[in-house]
């Protein structure tokens, strides 16, 4: 598994939290900071699925 897939999960979890926080709270910059982190974290796990993808087709 590429190393993106693994951090872009944690990043959209990061961001899925800080969303949440930011809803709890009334804190609308972290809410749009989670939402950032979220975006960010799916487009990086895209980014490693596509690498596993072309690595998997390589080495057939």
């Amino acid at each position: 598994m590429d190393r993106n897939r693994v951090e872009g999960t944690a990043k959209d979890v990061k961001g899925k939290i800080n969303e949440a926080v930011g809803k709890l709270t009334g804190n609308d910059r972290l809410r749009a900071e989670g939402k950032t982190d979220q975006v960010a974290g799916k487009a990086q796990g895209a980014l490693g699925k596509s690498k596993d993808a072309v690595k998997a087709a390589v080495k057939h």
